[in-house]
């Protein structure tokens, strides 16, 4: 028996509470553009990760929510919208031809995030990983053209899709609502504290940014 959305989302969130203790901030340069997936995300309103919480910490839950609507829509579609679903087959099946998937595969908290990180001015990249999947997409054959009339009837089955997307998606985040205090109270266990002892050093090196017994200060 297929799993109720109720059951779906406390097991997508039971497994992000096991993630979060492994969580550590990052010390990397952020990236500039924002992630798509978390920015505005009614998802991460719903469970109470504001903008204050760290990114990271919100795409690990976001991408596992994100699963449950997709699946949802995926056994709608094969049901109710054949031209979408063979549309969908067919594009499954160009995928599988590539001989590189960089994308695919990975873990929920890198899911949907860009392949390379931000260019830095002046260091331009010998290769990128997004560069190499393009090339590799680019040897195989494209899909073929549709007619207009095939085009009008897809857009409108896209649109129910869509449709429904939006519906299992208000679900979801109503279902979320009730699961906000052990979400906040992981938070509070395993975020914060990283991020004030980040914020101490960083008062700490700020005070004194150049260390008192180097002959050279003084």
């Amino acid at each position: 028996m297929e799993r109720s959305l109720e059951t779906q989302v406390s097991q997508a969130v039971d497994a992000w509470l096991v993630w979060l203790p492994r969580w550590e901030p990052a010390t990397h340069r952020g990236r500039i553009a924002p992630c798509r997936r978390c920015f505005g995300s009614p998802v991460l309103s719903a469970a109470g990760l504001g903008a204050d919480v760290p990114h990271g910490v919100q795409h690990g839950l976001s991408t596992r929510i994100k699963t449950i609507v997709d699946r949802a829509v995926a056994a709608y579609t094969a049901l109710n919208l054949p031209m979408l679903q063979a549309e969908l087959d067919q594009q499954a099946a160009r995928n599988g031809t590539r001989p590189y998937r960089p994308a695919e595969g990975l873990d929920p908290e890198f899911e949907g995030l860009p392949l390379d990180p931000d260019p830095v001015p002046g260091a331009p990249f010998l290769f990128t990983i997004a560069g190499l999947e393009q090339e590799a997409d680019a040897v195989v054959p494209a899909l073929p053209p549709l007619s207009d009339e095939a085009k009008a009837a897809l857009r409108q089955e896209v649109g129910l899709a869509d449709d429904y997307a939006n519906m299992v998606g208000r679900e979801v985040c109503t279902i979320l609502l009730h699961h906000r205090l052990r979400i906040q109270a992981a938070i509070a266990e395993f975020v914060e504290p990283q991020i004030e002892a980040m914020l101490a050093d960083l008062t700490s090196f700020l005070d004194a940014p150049f260390d008192p017994h180097d002959p050279r200060d003084g």
